[in-house]
């Protein structure tokens, strides 16, 4: 089934509704990979088999693993590329924050 690309969608429109600036897509992007490498990572955690299913079910690994999971070839290729890039960026904009504020 397409679940995990249809969340993955569903959360990137969230995004692009939500603001209109190219940082916070950015960041929204950002955040979503790692609110599904963090679910993921708690799934092996859970002793409780439904709500483990429901994340196996409903939730994808990562953006990278549904980039690998639909798509093939010169296509995945260029999507991985799309996808470190906008990684970068998402590390350079977290850089950036941090060492404007010089508080730590």
């Amino acid at each position: 089934m397409y679940i995990d690309l249809i969340v993955l969608v569903v959360l990137i429109v969230a995004v692009v509704i939500y603001s209109k600036r190219f940082q916070t897509y950015i960041f929204g992007l950002g955040v979503i990979d790692i609110l599904f490498r963090i679910l993921n990572i708690i799934k092996g955690y859970i002793p409780i088999a439904d709500i483990r299913s429901f994340i196996s079910k409903y939730i994808p690994e990562s953006v990278p693993g549904v980039i690998n999971h639909y798509t093939s070839g010169v296509l995945n290729s260029i999507l991985t590329w799309v996808y470190v890039i906008i990684m970068g960026i998402f590390l350079y904009f977290v850089i950036k924050i941090f060492i404007k504020r010089k508080k730590i």
